[in-house]
């Protein structure tokens, strides 16, 4: 059994730990109505579409 034969300091404890903190940037994808680009699996706020469908109308001013 693997067993640590001195106690981890803990600087190197946390920076273990904070090596998971890493941002990711947002995955966009365009639509496939209006070509404007959204969050994927998110409605289109230009157009009211969601995979294919209209889900909401939107009322142009």
């Amino acid at each position: 059994m693997a067993v640590p034969k001195r106690r981890v300091s803990s600087a190197k404890g946390a920076k273990r730990r904070a090596s998971a903190w890493t941002l990711d940037a947002p995955s966009i994808a365009k639509c496939k109505n209006c070509g404007e680009y959204v969050k994927s699996h998110t409605m289109c706020g230009a157009c009211g579409h969601y995979n294919g469908r209209e889900v909401v109308k939107i009322e142009e001013d």
